[in-house]
Parts: structure tokens; sequence; C-alpha cells
């Protein structure tokens, strides 16, 4: 490569031009060019070394390729210092290569490096992530110790790991820790502890996370809010599910094309919920709403809300459902259809009605 050119290039000139393949994340020609120079006995800097790594850091392949620069180091007078340990015990723990990660730990500080919040918060991430909860624990007791304030990453990281080990109630309880030491929880500590709440059906306390959250100035997304209210559906709450579908409508919270098929559910759910349970007003009333704001309304919700409809004796209301439902494309089932017939029947309508349904909804499906 450098045979090239005539005279023998400086140091220098070796090291700036290595500089410039790694900070143009030129990896492989970075790699070609870091063996070119040890065969010249040219040794790049810490610097440059700790930027390739974490750039070989960030892919399951290539770490391993890290490693064996790392473990090169010493050898050619170059000592890895904190931040290239921090950078591969990031990169190990995140790739679930937690007992590596555990013994670069051990072995920096036997190196003179001391670990920094970063570094605690990554190994604290990967040993979450291997449900190695206890473990995890553990280091933030040696954080508190050795005077090293945890962060909003390291509590958020303990937090995920107590939810999905189904330790909730512990997980709330840094969150009060993080308000008497002024920390500000971010979204995704709030979504952590919601979501958890919800596996464990403590939805009442979920609903107080979630007005912390709004509290604090952050807005809750769709997902959140499909989580309270497939909760408050599953106790039998219907009310309160539908009083939560009109609080994420009236905040603004409207469907994008990644959440479309989520709104979609949420909104068809509450309504065949609040008709299962003989709030077909209420149903209705968001069942109107669902048509004003574009919601798609699936065949299911139509069936339920006709058959609460036919059972009220409602003809009005059934017959423009089944209006909406043929200009859909949507059938009724069987027996939500021969509770119509006998609607009709009950209430002796004029056959020409009755005929002019039937001809309406065979026209526009057929």
């Amino acid at each position: 490569m450098m045979d090239e050119y005539e005279g023998k290039p400086s140091v220098k000139s070796y090291i700036t031009l290595f500089d410039i393949l790694v900070d143009e994340n030129q990896l492989k020609a970075a790699m070609r060019f870091y063996k070119y120079m040890r065969s010249m006995g040219v040794q790049p800097s810490v610097v440059s070394l700790n930027v390739l790594i974490k750039a070989l850091c960030k892919n399951d392949g290539t770490i391993g390729a890290a490693l064996r620069i790392f473990h090169e180091m010493p050898n050619r007078g170059c000592n890895p210092d904190t931040y290239t340990y921090g950078t591969l015990i990031n990169g190990l723990s995140r790739f679930g290569k937690i007992c590596e990660a555990k013994e670069l730990f051990k072995e920096m500080e036997t190196k003179g490096c001391s670990p920094s919040v970063v570094t605690y918060t990554s190994l604290i991430h990967g040993l979450c992530r291997c449900s190695k909860i206890d473990e995890a624990m553990g280091l933030l007791e040696d954080m508190k110790i050795k005077g090293i304030e945890p962060n909003v990453f390291t509590y958020s990281s303990l937090m995920d790991g107590l939810c999905k080990d189904g330790r909730s109630s512990l997980a709330v309880k840094f969150l009060e820790i993080m308000a008497s030491k002024w920390q500000k929880p971010n979204s995704i500590t709030y979504s952590t502890l919601i979501n958890g709440l919800c596996k464990e059906g403590k939805f009442l306390e979920a609903v107080e996370i979630l007005d912390r959250m709004k509290l604090q100035g952050l807005k809750p997304d769709a997902g959140l809010y499909g989580k309270i209210i497939g909760g408050y559906c599953d106790i039998g709450k219907f009310w309160e599910a539908a009083n939560f579908l009109d609080e994420m409508i009236l905040g603004g919270i409207s469907p994008s094309r990644l959440t479309w098929s989520l709104h979609v559910r949420i909104n068809n759910m509450v309504v065949q919920c609040l008709c299962n349970n003989g709030n077909v007003d209420r149903a209705f009333q968001l069942y109107l709403s669902m048509q004003t704001r574009g919601i798609s309304v699936d065949a299911g919700t139509f069936d339920v809300l006709l058959k609460c409809f036919c059972g009220k004796g409602n003809l009005q209301k059934a017959t423009y459902v089944v209006d909406e439902m043929a200009k859909d494309g949507c059938i009724p089932e069987m027996g939500t259809w021969n509770a119509l017939v006998g609607l009709f029947l009950d209430q002796r309508k004029v056959h020409e009605a009755f005929d002019l349904l039937l001809v309406e909804l065979v026209g526009k499906i057929c």
C-alpha cells in the first residue's frame, strides 16, 4: 500500500492514514492497514485503536476481531485504558456474551482502570437481559459503595429486568428512588413499568404510572394506551377502557402507517367489549367515532352491534348497521341474520321495507 510511494513514510503518516480509515468507518480497509502497520513495526495510538474497537463492537460478527486487537495491545506497548474496557464490556453485554464481559470487568480493576457509570450500566443491562437480576442488583450496591451515582439508564435497565422477572412492584420502588435523587425518568422508563405492571394484571398501578408520566410532560403512545385499555377489558372494566380510548383520541394520538393496525385493534376491541357487557349505546358512540376518524370496523364489531340492536328491538339502528356492513362488504352471521329477520317480523313491518333491505344488502355485496 505504502510501497507505491518513494521514500519511507513517517510513523505519523501511518497513524494519520489509519485514523482516517477508522473515522470513515472503512473497517475492512482499517483492519488490513492495521496488519500492515504491525508488519512495519508501527503501533497505532490507543485513541485510534479505541475507535476501531468501538466500531467492531457494533456487530456480533466482528466483536471477536475487537477482542483480538485488545489482547495484542499490551504486547505492542499500547495498554488498554478505561475507555477500551468499557467499550468491549458494552459490546459483549449487548450480544449476550455476559461471561466474557464479567471477566473483563474484573480484569480492568486489577489493571488500575476504574469502571465508570456507563460501564456499570452496560454490564447491568447485559445481566438483566440474561435474567441474572440478582447479580445486576449486586452491581448496583457496588456502585453505591464506590460512590458512583447510577443514572436514568442504569435504573431503567434494572426496572426492565425486574419487570420481565415478574417483580414490577420492586421496579416501581426504583422510580421513587429516582425521584428522591431528582432524576427524571424518560419515556422508556415509564413504558417499561407500565408494560410490566399490565403483564402482572396490576392495571390500577399502571394507570398511576401513566398519570405520573403525563404530569412530567411526556406523551404516552398508542401502545401504552393499548396495554391499559386491553387490561381493563380483560378484568371487565369496559367503561374505563372506553374512557381511556376517548382520552387517547382527545390527546391527539392519531394512527400512523406503523400504528394503524394497533388503533384498529384497540377501537374494535373496546366496542365489542362494551356490546358484550350491555353498554350498547356507549359502544355505538365509539363506533360512530371510528367512522368519523376513518378507523376500519371489522366484521366482528358489525356483527356484535347488530346482535345488540336486534336484542333491544332497535330496528332503526339495526338497519343502519346492516347498511354500513353492506358498504364494507360484510355479511352478518347466520344467527345474527335470523335475529334481524325476527325483529322485522316482531315489529310487523311491511314486507316492502324488508324486501328493500334485502335488495340493498344483496346488491352491495354481490
